[in-house]
Parts: C-alpha cells; structure tokens; sequence
C-alpha cells in the first residue's frame, strides 16, 4: 500500500498565519424582482421563480424534497418549498415578487405564505387556473 502522511497540527498554523475564513457563496447574477410560478395539484406543489424576463431561476417541487405519496400534496410540503425557494431568492438578492398561481390543490396558500416570510415582498397575485368551457359535444345515448 502506500506511506501514511501524518499532518502535525502545531507545524501548519505558525504565530504570524490568520486562519482564512471561507465566505458564504454568493449568486453572481443579482436580481431585484422577479415572478413566482405556484402550481397546485391535488398530487404535488411546484414552484418556479423566474426574472421579470420569464427566464427561469430556481425551481422545486415537494417531491424533490423527499415528500412521497400522499403527502406531497400536503399544505406543509407547499410550506416547507416555498421556504425553500424564499431562501434561494433572498440570498439572490430579490425584494419583490408578482406571483402567479395556477391549479386547485391545497398548497396554494401556504407556499405563498412561506415565500413571503423570508422578506419578500409580494406585489400582485394572479390566479391562472384554466376554467372548462364545457369541453366537446357528449357522445349520443346508446338505444337498446
């Protein structure tokens, strides 16, 4: 095998040596507002969080964040990634958001709540669910 290296902790630190401390990695592209895209199922809470131009920047699902089954669709799971994605956004330097919610399932509300309480302000929400306009013509009945 090979030659164990032993690191003699007295010999690497000398008295006139500061200990470099390691800064907190920062976004390199700073954005002030943007959009959040909230999609509801009855299944799953996705979120999406892009600039003003609709390019995307962060994403998450509570599925990504290891909810499975049933729970997923779940107002903590949509919590716990709005939390996650308010984190994200902050850290980007985002102070603004419009949002805009799409689907009828449970984790609406509490995605939004948690977004918002990491200091963001939220300017509009709008609500893109899609509304059937009685779709096509029903079959004939059968005659018997």
């Amino acid at each position: 095998m090979g030659q164990k290296r032993i690191i003699d902790q007295s010999e690497e630190k000398t008295a006139g040596e500061k200990a470099v401390v390691a800064q907190p990695k920062s976004s390199k592209n700073r954005v002030t507002s943007g959009i959040l895209y909230v999609q509801a199922t009855y299944n799953n809470t996705k979120l999406l969080f892009t600039d003003n131009n609709g390019n995307a920047l962060i994403a998450s699902s509570s599925g990504t964040l290891g909810f499975s089954g049933a729970k997923k669709g779940t107002p903590f799971a949509a919590a716990k990634v709005g939390e996650l994605i308010g984190d994200k956004a902050a850290e980007m330097g985002v102070k603004e958001a419009d949002v805009v919610v799409k689907g009828v399932g449970s984790g609406r509300e509490s995605s939004i709540r948690a977004f918002s309480s990491k200091g963001i302000q939220i300017l509009s929400i709008k609500d893109a669910t899609t509304v059937p306009h009685n779709g096509p013509k029903a079959k004939k009945p059968r005659r018997v």
